[in-house]
């Protein structure tokens, strides 16, 4: 059987688990494995889509089944236990170097935002950190959603702390679950950079602040604090990333998107920037960026874009609201 494998959110970022567990499965079968090219036709190809708002697939696919999957695709389904039990193929991903899996699955919580517990349900074990790891890289990016909260979580960062492996839990820490004797377990683990915690709402502030003390207290070096931040109500949000600094917990704004795939507001895309450019979110405060930074006067304007500015000459002054909806350089814009 030929096999073609397409990630929709794109394929030369962050691997894409399922594929991988799928590719290793066909393989073991004595199949052939591709990634999706559209020159040539298979017998079966998979797409699998991360983000809800992430454009679906619209090319024509030459093959005789067809097989989608994937919270984008609003299917919250998993893979058949004969796959997931299979380890991911590296080789696709040549560039990779970390090994990626879940210790857990699931979330003790239901969080208003978060898919997580219709889709996994309550917290379970998932796997050892043995079988995690690749025999080439002690680098190990685990997806947990709340390993703490779950004993054989507890276990494995336990062991995790007595071996020469690097660690990084990459959606965020339950705060709620750090107590001084799971910070000093925390403390033992070697990190590949941040301590990820997670800081959705103001009545998380005094927790994290709390988790903070703790983690201090047991070793981990204060700039390794790092937090998520969700931002709905854009002024809620900016008291709660001051909070965050001001206690020295490195915020990073994550702008609210909805399962229909919505666009976040122009102003929490704003927002989201100013806090996550740290040159901004250090050297200006968030009123002066709206209101200095985000209008265009008569005159040339200069517009940040991710890699290089972006130049625009204006005859009137402009709203910065419709500015911020030009989020890619270049793009462009009818002045109307």
């Amino acid at each position: 059987m030929r096999v073609g494998l397409i990630a929709v959110d794109g394929h030369g970022g962050f691997p894409n688990l399922a594929l991988m567990r799928l590719s290793s499965w066909h393989k073991r079968q004595g199949d052939l494995v591709t990634w999706w090219n559209g020159f040539e036709s298979n017998d079966r190809v998979y797409l699998s889509k991360v983000f809800t708002f992430t454009p679906d697939f619209d090319t024509v696919i030459d093959a005789d089944e067809v097989i989608t999957g994937g919270t984008g695709y609003k299917d919250f389904g998993s893979l058949p236990p004969e796959v997931e039990a299979c380890p991911p193929d590296y080789s696709l991903y040549p560039k990779w170097k970390s090994a990626i899996g879940f210790l857990t699955r699931g979330c003790c919580h239901d969080c208003e935002w978060c898919i997580v517990p219709r889709k996994e349900g309550m917290v379970r074990p998932a796997a050892v950190w043995e079988g995690i790891k690749r025999p080439d890289s002690r680098e190990m990016i685990l997806m947990d959603n709340n390993v703490l909260a779950s004993d054989h979580g507890l276990e494995q960062i336990d062991r995790m702390g007595r071996e020469a492996v690097w660690v990084d839990f990459n959606q965020g820490l339950d705060a709620r679950q750090i107590t001084p004797e799971t910070a000093r377990m925390l403390a033992r683990l070697h990190w590949i950079r941040f301590v990820r915690l997670a800081c959705d709402t103001s009545e998380m502030l005094p927790v994290i602040q709390r988790a903070a003390a703790y983690l201090k207290e047991a070793g981990v070096p204060p700039s390794r604090f790092w937090a998520y931040a969700l931002v709905r109500d854009v002024k809620e949000a900016h008291r709660r990333v001051l909070a965050l600094r001001e206690m020295g917990v490195e915020p990073y704004a994550q702008p609210y998107r909805d399962y229909n795939g919505n666009e976040p507001t122009a102003e929490q895309q704003a927002f989201a920037r100013w806090v996550n450019r740290k040159e901004l979110f250090k050297s200006c405060t968030w009123e002066d960026f709206k209101n200095k930074h985000l209008k265009i006067k008569r005159g040339l304007y200069c517009w940040f874009g991710r890699n290089r500015p972006l130049f625009l000459f204006a005859e009137r002054e402009l709203k910065w609201e419709n500015i911020l909806c030009m989020t890619h350089p270049w793009r462009g814009w009818s002045g109307k």
